[in-house]
């Protein structure tokens, strides 16, 4: 039985799960998925990991094009994801209507968490221009992951956490005690673009691109939207 493995970025976790399992189910192969942040993606892409198809933010796809370490031709958009604020599941906090609102959630808070993937990038930059040292000071806190700044929210009650909104949905599927306030106020909000590709010089190439290209199928994106995608 032919086996493929998948390197992806976090953000599109549940829909590249679904498509991945649905992919093997078809066409009668096994399919290992594994999750990273954006800069674990790009060392592990570096150091030669042996991966099949690859699902990262285009930054990363145009250096690995360019280094011939994926198949361009393969190359595929599959969606975006925006980002929300979590908070507790019985914060009472429910909407946050502009930037202004933001910014008095985020002083009120005891801490403010995000992780260090690309979204935790743009969170902090975000923060230092909104609420400039020492106004936050070391009430910030950086985890690894999505699922930990959910986990962290839920064990700190009166904390705020920046994450993508597809990831904030798979954490309170899974019972996390928190929720999304509202998705960031739209004059701050951030867009991640996520795209799929064969990795080069792999033994099942082909197959490795007939996955690519069917998570870039209108199918595949009803799929990526019914989890936060668009």
């Amino acid at each position: 039985m032919k086996h493929l493995k998948v390197l992806s970025a976090g953000a599109v976790k549940r829909g590249v799960s679904q498509l991945a399992q649905a992919y093997a189910r078809e066409r009668g192969i096994d399919v290992e998925v594994e999750f990273a942040t954006a800069p674990q993606l790009r060392k592990r892409m570096t150091a030669g990991e042996a991966v099949d198809v690859l699902v990262a933010p285009p930054a990363l796809m145009e250096d690995l094009a360019r280094a011939g370490t994926i198949v361009s031709e393969s190359r595929s958009f599959i969606g975006r994801s925006r980002m929300g604020i979590v908070v507790h599941a019985q914060s009472d906090v429910h909407s946050v209507p502009d930037v202004e609102a933001f910014k008095r959630l985020l002083l009120a808070a005891s801490t403010v968490v995000h992780n260090t993937a690309s979204s935790g990038v743009y969170a902090a930059k975000l923060l230092e221009d909104l609420c400039p040292a020492p106004a936050l000071g070391s009430r910030v806190v950086v985890v690894d992951t999505g699922s930990a700044v959910m986990e962290y929210v839920a064990a700190h009650p009166s904390s705020v956490g920046l994450a993508q909104i597809s990831e904030i949905r798979v954490l309170i599927d899974k019972g996390c005690a928190v929720r999304m306030a509202a998705p960031l106020p739209d004059a701050v909000q951030n867009v991640t673009r996520y795209e799929t590709a064969a990795v080069a010089g792999r033994e099942a190439l082909e197959a490795a691109r007939g996955l690519a290209s069917y998570m870039a199928t209108p199918e595949a994106k009803k799929v990526f939207a019914a989890t936060g995608i668009d």
